[in-house]
């Protein structure tokens, strides 16, 4: 039987225990879900409950809906200066609180506690970039093609966008939807993962508290994933749906919203490449590969899934990369020193222990890790294995796992070939001295986004997006806000 202090009194560990909200945040008003239905919340450290939430239905999500149509059009009248200054205060409310936001955010989805502080600045960037970005939506002047003509285009708000976001990072995925429509003039209903509500939620209480109009924001906590995506593709309210998920769903949600004919953007999976050339720094490489790999025990679409090394350095960096993982303390994200946390859920663990056992059944030497760790929790120590091939698993799919493979490459031309080998195109990586290599590399790889000498690559000042079947649209930077803007063109006779 676990102890009485195993167990997670979240709010206990908070500084401001409000900010641990368990209501739908509909249209301004917290409210319950029909027939007060709620849905638990697990700790993926410790097994236990930490919150039962309210399970907001269709029918509450429509008419959050209804609402944000009203509300919207008085939103994007206000001037862009005063929509600017509200999203400020909702920032710097994030900022005073960053502590207990990453406490709640660890609790529910298990990073490291530092980790999870880092992830709050980050998602709060998006609220701070774009409130500055609103004052910038511009328009242009374009000559009359006839003496009589002007010609002048306008950039509007799209109207109410809805958003879908995964648990992975509960915070900065919905903040970096959230910033620019609200900045654009938009209405925005988001429904977060049902593993991972409380982090929204909290930035619901504080956006209440930043003075954010009524009906502008609603945050939609729902077991019924199903249910809100069919509500979001179909209701002609909703003219623009921001995802981000596995490409398996994203295809789904686009051909329920085709029938709308509706904006998306898509964040879908990844295959991420990690490259190292034998003009590497080599210690670099190894730290830039931790960095990328391991980075939310490998939970992220960025996360590097294919570790390709040079033949002459190859043995060198599977040692170094071995040595440095063994000595990453794997436990709760609430304790100090750990450096990976918990998987969400045990799903994830089949998922890893899948890939290693392909792997290993097909040649792959493990080096490193591989076992669950036994209690409650679930946990999986990192796992690192050589020898990997083309015909493993993990060479075609997203482990999302603290699961390495090495594979060895020769030259600049196989592997550039290797890494391209999917359908996926999100971010890529690679460690090299030599400018012309660097250069050819870098515009060869078919991904949005190539990380050269780094294995940390988000920011909000510069477009994330993918290519391929890794998705639509970009997000962050300033081209970040024209997936939430509808482009007018008048044509006026003088």
């Amino acid at each position: 039987m676990r102890m009485l202090d195993d167990l997670t009194n979240l709010q206990s560990l908070l500084k401001d225990p409000t900010l641990v909200a368990t209501k739908g945040y509909l249209a301004g008003e917290w409210c319950e879900g029909d027939n007060a239905q709620t849905f638990p919340v697990y700790n993926p450290a410790r097994g236990d409950i930490i919150a039962d939430v309210s399970d907001i239905s269709r029918a509450q999500t429509a008419e959050a809906i209804s609402i944000a149509e009203k509300a919207q059009k008085i939103w994007a009248d206000r001037p862009a200066k005063e929509r600017s200054n509200i999203m400020r205060i909702w920032y710097n409310l994030m900022m005073e609180n960053q502590e207990d936001l990453a406490t709640i955010l660890t609790a529910e989805q298990g990073k490291p506690l530092e980790e999870a502080k880092g992830e709050i600045g980050y998602g709060a960037s998006f609220i701070e970039f774009f409130a500055e970005e609103a004052k910038r939506i511009y328009g242009e002047t374009i000559p009359g093609h006839q003496a009589d003509k002007r010609i002048t285009v306008l950039k509007q708000p799209i109207g109410v966008a809805a958003s879908i976001t995964p648990w992975n990072f509960p915070n900065a995925m919905i903040t970096r939807k959230a910033g620019p429509a609200l900045a654009a003039g938009c209405a925005f209903v988001a429904r977060p993962a049902a593993e991972t509500p409380l982090s929204a939620l909290a930035m619901g209480v504080l956006a209440d508290r930043a003075g954010l109009p009524k009906g502008i924001l609603s945050i939609i906590p729902s077991s019924r994933s199903s249910d809100i995506g069919k509500e979001f593709c179909e209701n002609p309210i909703i003219r623009k749906l921001t995802f981000t998920g596995s490409t398996e769903v994203g295809r789904i949600l686009l051909k329920q919203a085709s029938e709308q004919i509706m904006k998306c953007s898509m964040e879908l999976g990844g295959n991420a490449p990690f490259i190292v050339f034998d003009d590497a720094d080599i210690d670099a490489a190894v730290e830039g590969a931790i960095l990328c790999k391991f980075r939310n025990n490998g939970q992220t679409c960025v996360c590097a899934n294919r570790i390709y090394v040079q033949s002459g350095v190859y043995k060198e960096f599977a040692e170094k990369l071995s040595l440095a993982v063994s000595k990453m303390k794997v436990g709760d994200g609430l304790t100090n020193g750990t450096a990976l946390g918990p998987l969400i859920n045990i799903e994830a663990i089949k998922k890893v222990q899948e890939h290693i056992a392909d792997a290993k059944s097909k040649g792959a030497n493990v080096i490193l890790g591989g076992e669950v760790v036994q209690g409650a929790g679930n946990f999986l120590t990192p796992t690192i294995v050589t020898e990997a091939t083309k015909e493993m698993l993990v060479s075609k799919e997203e482990t999302f796992g603290p699961f390495a493979p090495l594979f060895e490459f020769e030259n600049e031309d196989e592997v550039i070939e290797l890494a391209n080998d999917t359908i996926f195109g999100l971010a890529s990586y690679f460690y090299a001295k030599d400018l012309t290599r660097v250069y050819k590399v870098a515009e060869a790889l078919e991904y949005g986004i190539v990380g050269v000498n780094t294995g940390i690559i988000s920011t909000e000042v510069a477009p994330f997006g993918g290519l391929k079947q890794s998705g639509l649209g970009r997000e962050g930077s300033h081209h970040g806000i024209d997936d939430y803007l509808e482009m007018k063109y008048i044509c006026m006779s003088i």
